[in-house]
Formats: structure tokens, sequence, C-alpha cells
């Protein structure tokens, strides 16, 4: 398989823009697709932006900046994918959406390119399903923020080929990653262990055991974590935990991978987390928070 040049990143969100944002630094050409063009916009500000950030640190040289962006190319057309040696998903944590967008891609990239899936808990093998091409579909989870998590979590579906799998570890390894591997199974191994505490701290917080900060605090000074349990999980995304819930539900069969109800209720209500100023944690500036100056 040829060296990867040319790397197609489908979704603009916080994912998809580190991802693009990485293998700009890296010497590749990218393609970043989302369907609105003014969310495009805002992301390749973004991705800029944050490339610029290292330049004023010290971490990177005007010329390298100016190298990196140049090669860091918006797009809202599927063709122009079409020379991507390796295609990123990074969209949606749902299978319908995601096998619909993989049997989109197949038809307009080359046959010899890879299509990669960042799902943090879809089965590798059944979006493989979708598309003329199952030995050269693979997972490639990267850990939020792509640019500054360390991880990336390569996962094989039932006919990825080794091929496809050296050319993901390749790559990945390219961005300055350390690489570990699971089987196809429901949530993988990091969201396979991750996931149920969080449901846990959620339960805890349900049932009235502690409040929310005593049960992160708990976490962060007792087992040395960075983050709470909740904290992380609005940094996440409950929608987004609720999703991989049901996922590690339904594919592992077990009543323990039960969403709690308050997890439910939030996702219900619009409480998403940090992306929405609401989760399990308020994050909305109240009048007292908010500087005399800034209310003339």
């Amino acid at each position: 398989m040829a060296e990867t040049k040319t790397v197609g990143v489908v979704g603009n969100g916080q994912m998809g823009s580190g991802i693009a944002q990485l293998a700009a630094l890296h010497g590749l050409h990218v393609w970043l697709l989302d369907t609105d063009p003014d969310a495009l916009s805002k992301a390749r500000k973004s991705v800029t932006s944050n490339i610029h950030r290292l330049v004023s640190k010290g971490h990177l040289s005007q010329a390298a900046f100016n190298d990196a962006v140049g090669r860091l190319y918006c797009t809202s057309k599927l063709e122009e994918l079409r020379e991507a040696d390796f295609v990123i998903e990074a969209i949606v944590e749902s299978e319908d959406v995601k096998k619909k967008l993989f049997l989109e891609v197949d038809k307009f990239v080359k046959s010899s390119a890879i299509l990669a899936s960042n799902t943090s808990s879809i089965s590798i093998t059944r979006l493989a399903s979708a598309t003329s091409r199952p030995s050269q579909v693979i997972g490639m989870h990267f850990m939020n923020p792509p640019p500054i998590m360390k991880l990336v979590e390569i996962v094989r579906g039932a006919d990825t080929s080794d091929e496809t799998f050296y050319a993901t570890r390749a790559l990945a390894e390219r961005f300055g990653k350390t690489v570990i591997c699971s089987q196809d199974f429901s949530g993988f191994i990091v969201n396979r262990i991750l996931m149920p505490m969080i449901n846990e701290a959620i339960h805890t917080l349900y049932t009235g055991v502690a409040t929310k900060e005593d049960i992160d605090t708990g976490m962060k000074l007792g087992t040395n974590h960075p983050m709470g349990p909740l904290e992380l999980a609005d940094f996440i995304g409950l929608d987004v935990c609720l999703s991989i819930m049901k996922v590690l539900h339904a594919g592992l069969g077990e009543s323990k991978y039960a969403p709690c109800p308050l997890l439910v209720q939030y996702v219900d209500a619009g409480r998403l987390g940090r992306k929405r100023g609401i989760g399990v944690y308020d994050y909305r500036k109240t009048p007292e928070q908010v500087k005399p100056s800034a209310r003339l």
C-alpha cells in the first residue's frame, strides 16, 4: 500500500477539526469536509488559530505554520476526496448515519483508499459491510482533544487486512501517538471501561449517595484522576455518553450497561454538557458572576 500523502476528514466538530490539525502539522495534505459551509469556515479559523498558538508559544516556526495552513483545504463536496489515500470519519455517533456516509464515500474515493472511523463504540465490521472494501475499513479512535491526547485506539473489523492495519498504525505513529489495539467488541477498550464508570457516577448522584461535587472530588483526590467522572461526562457530552451506553447495553446484553435514568433525563432535557452550557453542572454565567462593567 502506498504511503499516505493526502487525508480526508469528514466532520468539522472538535474531533474532526483536531484530526485535520494533526494531519496538516505532520506534512499531509488535508481535505476537511462538512455539509455546512459556515461551520467549515469556522472550523478552518479554529484550526488556524490553534496552529498559530503554537507559533506564539515558540513551539512552531512561522514558516512551518504557513506550510501547515497551506495544506488544509475545506470542502462540502464528497468528490473532493477522490484523491485521498486515507479518509477518517468523525461525525455523529450513530451507526445508521455512519453507514450512510461510508456507502457514499466508498463511491467517490479511489479503490486503494483506506476508510477509518473515529467511532468510540460502534462495530467496525458492521460499518465495513456498507462498503465494497471491507478489508480496507478500520477503527481509528482518537481521544479528545486529538492534538493533545497521546492515545489512538485501533480496531480491526472481521475483514480488516494486515496491510490496512499497518498503514493505520503508521499514520497514528506519524502523528506522534501511542497505539493500542482492540478487538471489534462494543466499546472497544477505553469506553468499555470508562463509560460504565461515568454511568455509575451518575447513578451515585441519582440515588442521593453524594453531591456531584463530592463525587468528583472523591475520584480526583482518591484515585488521582485529573477530572471527576461527572466533569468528564460534561466535557465528552452527555448525549455521546448515552449513545455509547446504549451501544454497550445492546451489544453486550448485560443489565449493568443500562443507561442511568438520570443520564437519559438530562439528554432529553437538552442538558448535554459544556457544549450546551449545562449538563450535570451549569456553566452559564449568573448575574453575580458577570462583572458590573459587562452589564453596561
